[in-house]
């Protein structure tokens, strides 16, 4: 029997001398696409034919090789432009004959009666929702700034500006916003006049349920300019470079705030300036100018609510102290006041305060105080007492104060905020400038919505000044920049009369220069000329 011999091939090695692993690629491999892959990749995109699938940046990375971006171009799908195939497809509807049209059909008569039902069911539930719109769109077309038919309404210019006037420069509000002067020192009080009476504490009771009538008051409350105040034409002598008084600043530092139109009188003397008001300007407070449906519509009642705001606060700020009583004096008395005046004297004490804002700018402004109050150990304190007035519930947010007041004070206020943010701002300015240590609001309502003239006080609040302004997110840098900013631009001027103009559509000031004897009356020339004879 023959032995079976085996035999063995020995396999075919190939020896890499740089390194390990194959030299070359095997024959059922060749041209075959590689990729790199990982055990530890996600398998995710299996048909993700768009590449969109996770938009969402968290999820970026999260299907990503670990071998790197890119890492699955092997098997990405790319497009050859061969249309050899391409056909196109006819899809237009096929014409039937006459014959086949049929304009009856027995078994599409009940469906068609069924819709015809359901759409006069609908139409009695739209009409009833159309109406409602109507009215919506009515009182909206009415109250609102916005007409539905129509572009946006311009507002008018506190002042025409003339063609002489020369345009000097532009500040828009962005850049205003961005303006900081920190680090502002103590003022120096330098004057002290005027007489205060004392807060009476029971009006903290007073609230919805006991409500108490708002009662007219003959009182006098001057509002003089700079230029026309007899402290401010001495203390031009020995102190300062620059004067105004509070709502004059108070207007310049809230500026970014306002969306009404005003403007200031700026002239400069002898390289100092005096910031005055031109007359019936200031005096009268605005209503809703912050809100997103301001009263724009009718000149006439815009300026029948700014009396009716006016005359409700001056009455309250005098109503809710203890007329009659001995007073709070200061070392001087009131300037303003003449010898027939002093019995219908409203309560107020003026402060002459000195800033120094560093380079040279010496501001010197009058300030103001409405009154005074024992604090808890039984020292005065220094109070400003403003009133917020509610005109309609129906234009003010829907926040009925008679229901919300006692309740939901908090959402009362922040709805003033909304809607008259510049006013509460300049107040709050007003009383730091003065340093008052609070502030007292009233919340004032109309007997009936249509009757201007009766009003009932519905509650009260009070606050540090410090405190509100953190609140309303006043930020006192920003307003002693944007001061400081208007104050170098002015300086840098030559000596005559300018006019700083909040534009009345445009988020910017304007600084113009006006002649000499713009907006003057024989009044105005007089004061004038005493200025600059005092400065010589």
């Amino acid at each position: 029997m023959a032995k079976s011999t085996l035999k063995f091939t020995p396999p075919v090695i190939h020896d890499n001398e740089t390194g390990w692993g194959p030299t070359g690629i095997p024959e059922q491999f060749k041209d075959m696409p590689y990729q790199p892959f990982a055990k530890s990749d996600r398998l995710g995109k299996i048909a993700d034919w768009t590449g969109a699938t996770y938009p969402d940046r968290r999820f970026q990375n999260k299907y990503i090789s670990q071998f790197g971006v890119g890492a699955g171009n092997q098997f990405a799908y790319f497009h050859d432009e061969d249309e050899s195939s391409f056909q196109l497809v006819d899809t237009t509807k096929i014409q039937r004959p006459m014959y086949q049209r049929s304009r009856f059909r027995p078994n599409q008569k009940n469906p068609r009666m069924k819709q015809q039902n359901r759409n006069q069911a609908q139409g009695m539930q739209q009409l009833k929702s159309n109406k409602m719109k109507d009215r919506k769109m009515q009182n909206q077309r009415g109250r609102g700034r916005y007409d539905q038919k129509g572009p946006m309404k311009n507002r008018e210019a506190s002042v025409t500006v003339k063609a002489d006037w020369k345009s000097i420069e532009e500040m828009d509000f962005p850049r205003l916003s961005k303006l900081y002067l920190p680090n502002v020192k103590e003022p120096e009080d330098l004057v002290k006049c005027g007489s205060m009476e004392y807060y009476d504490k029971s009006n903290d009771r007073v609230n919805v349920k006991n409500e108490k009538p708002l009662v007219p008051i003959d009182r006098i409350h001057h509002t003089v300019t700079t230029s026309d105040d007899p402290i401010i034409r001495k203390l031009t002598k020995t102190d300062g470079t620059v004067y105004a008084t509070d709502s004059i600043l108070a207007t310049l530092m809230c500026a970014t705030r306002s969306n009404y139109s005003w403007d200031i009188v700026v002239q400069k003397i002898g390289g100092k300036l005096f910031f005055d008001k031109r007359d019936n300007t200031f005096d009268l407070l605005t209503v809703n100018e912050t809100s997103n449906e301001p009263p724009l519509d009718d000149p006439e009642m815009l300026n029948n609510l700014a009396l009716e705001a006016t005359f409700v606060c001056n009455n309250f700020s005098q109503q809710v102290l203890k007329m009659g009583e001995d007073r709070h004096k200061f070392d001087d008395s009131n300037p303003f006041i003449g010898e027939d005046e002093v019995e219908k004297m409203a309560s107020v004490g003026y402060r002459y305060r000195k800033w120094d804002l560093d380079n040279g700018i010496i501001l010197v402004a009058r300030c103001q105080h409405d009154a005074v109050m024992h604090g808890t150990s039984g020292e005065v304190q220094f109070i400003n007492v403003k009133a917020l007035n509610e005109w309609d519930p129906r234009y003010s947010g829907g926040i009925d104060w008679r229901q919300k007041l006692d309740m939901q004070r908090g959402a009362v206020l922040a709805n003033e905020l909304r809607n008259n943010a510049c006013k509460l701002a300049k107040w709050t300015v007003q009383s730091l400038l003065a340093g008052s240590d609070q502030m007292k609001f009233g919340y004032v309502s109309r007997v009936t919505p249509r009757d201007d003239s009766n009003h009932v006080i519905l509650g009260t609040q009070q606050f540090k000044p410090t405190e509100f302004a953190t609140q309303i997110s006043l930020n006192m840098d920003n307003a002693w920049g944007i001061l400081r900013c208007v104050i170098d631009l002015c300086m840098k001027q030559e000596d005559g009369k300018y006019l700083i103009l909040r534009d009345p559509n445009k988020q910017l000031i304007h600084l113009f220069s006006i002649p000499d004897d713009a907006f003057e009356s024989d009044d105005g020339e007089s004061s004038d000329e005493e200025v600059k004879d005092e400065e010589n």
